[in-house]
């Protein structure tokens, strides 16, 4: 079983949470805080496999509660999972170390999909959240220009015309069923390309993917 703590300081929130992922024989609700003060209490007690974390909270805000979760000893997975998204608190959230950042919005099923993902030790962010991260991590003129291309272009160059086209998707921030839906294929097919093309080039999660794609079109 997954455990899982929820902190939010809405109880509707808190409500629809547990109720789905209630409904998941593979995970089993630990906990809740209705902020991140009342969240290091909660951890420390409960010892929860991942933390779902508002942000803006009163007493004291998650990202604040996440930081200092994340020095502890052994800490959780924290998936920061707010309305909020500017890029601000979505760079913050992940040089603090969160495993993820979705929006309150996310479908049901991805949320449970991005739980049990963050606890194989792979990040999960929704297709905005990785647009974002994208746009920052290129913003400006990059080092090295054309040489930054060039080999990316040569690390892609690996990937069958299949995986590529899977590898494109992945770049425009899409969903393993959009890109699905959008080359005609199955969703586990796209994740087995998906799997295959970050073997192939080096690379540890989508995000590092969706970069490499970026600098071989624009870079």
């Amino acid at each position: 079983m997954i455990r899982v703590a929820i902190v939010d300081d809405d109880p509707l929130v808190r409500t629809g949470l547990s109720m789905i992922l209630g409904g998941d024989a593979e995970l089993t609700i630990v906990g809740q805080a209705t902020n991140g003060a009342e969240a290091i209490g909660l951890v420390a007690r409960e010892r929860p496999d991942v933390v779902l974390m508002d942000i803006r909270m009163p007493v004291r805000d998650g990202l604040s509660a996440t930081e200092e979760l994340l020095r502890r000893p052994d800490p959780p997975r924290v998936i920061v999972l707010t309305t909020f998204d500017t890029d601000e608190m979505v760079l913050r959230a992940l040089s603090l170390g969160a495993a993820g950042f979705l929006l309150k919005d996310t479908p049901p099923d991805r949320l449970v999909e991005a739980i049990k993902t963050v606890t194989t030790g792979a990040p999960t962010l929704s297709p905005k959240v990785t647009a974002q991260v994208i746009a920052a991590a290129t913003a400006g003129d990059r080092a090295g220009g054309a040489s930054a291309r060039d080999e990316a272009r040569r690390r892609l160059g690996a990937l069958t015309d299949r995986e590529l086209e899977v590898a494109r998707g992945v770049g425009r921030g899409q969903t393993n069923a959009e890109i699905a839906a959008e080359l005609y294929m199955s969703i586990a097919t796209v994740k087995a390309h998906v799997g295959r093309a970050l073997g192939k080039i080096g690379a540890e999660n989508r995000v590092q993917l969706a970069l490499l794609v970026h600098d071989a079109e624009f870079g």
